[in-house]
């Protein structure tokens, strides 16, 4: 089945060199996207799509691959990324990210994630691997928590307050509604995020969409005292 392959970059000379590489090994035209807005036109009228995004480059991040990925779930996702922490990894295969590698692979390492991903597997780059490991991150159990709707053990209360922090509550708003302390609820919070290995709202938040608990055109990233 043949792909619409679109990469998407802030930069010029990054969508031009990866399509250099990539062209070869897709039957169509490669399309370009400068900006998130641009991208989501695209998504809209295209089918089988093969998206390679810089999620950290400017005009797009993290929040928006949710977004996308929520509304068109079969759109696979490869992330080409400079150098980021194992915990911004993390969170970008959490929020729909089949594959990732950095800007820094070699040549072949780049036309092998292609490849790999292409197929519908999974792909990180050898850098990433070890830089996981270094932090006793093993790639194939975030999937398998991304994968199952409800991967920890939750409380009635825990996954109350996620719901309030999902919809864009803060700690002091949330404590008068099912009256707690605000400490309290600062206490379930920091319980959330060890219970799903996050380390800030965000993270709480994707949890909340992928699992369906309020709907990806409900939540809310704005920043709060939460953080």
């Amino acid at each position: 089945m043949k792909k619409n392959v679109i990469i998407a970059d802030s930069s010029e000379l990054i969508l031009k060199g990866l399509k250099s590489i990539l062209q070869p090994y897709v039957d169509d035209e490669i399309i370009f996207s400068l900006s998130f807005s641009d991208l989501k036109e695209k998504v809209k009228v295209l089918k089988n799509i093969f998206l390679i995004i810089d999620y950290t480059s400017q005009g797009f991040s993290l929040d928006e691959i949710v977004e996308l990925k929520n509304r068109y779930p079969k759109v696979i996702m490869m992330a080409v990324t400079p150098y980021t922490n194992a915990q911004t990894i993390v969170q970008a295969i959490r929020a729909g990210i089949e594959s990732h590698i950095k800007k820094e692979c070699s040549v072949a390492e780049i036309k092998n994630a292609f490849k790999i991903t292409s197929k519908g597997e999974k792909f990180f780059c050898d850098d990433i691997v070890k830089q996981m490991r270094n932090e006793n991150i093993n790639p194939k159990n975030i999937f398998f928590k991304s994968l199952d709707p409800n991967p920890v053990q939750l409380s009635k209360r825990e996954l109350q307050i996620i719901q309030f922090i999902a919809e864009g509550y803060t700690n002091s708003q949330i404590a008068a509604i099912i009256y707690l302390s605000n400490h309290t609820v600062n206490t379930h919070r920091k319980n959330i995020m060890k219970k799903l290995g996050v380390n800030n709202t965000t993270g709480i938040v994707m949890y909340a969409v992928k699992t369906q608990m309020v709907s990806p055109n409900q939540f809310s990233f704005k920043k709060s005292n939460l953080d």
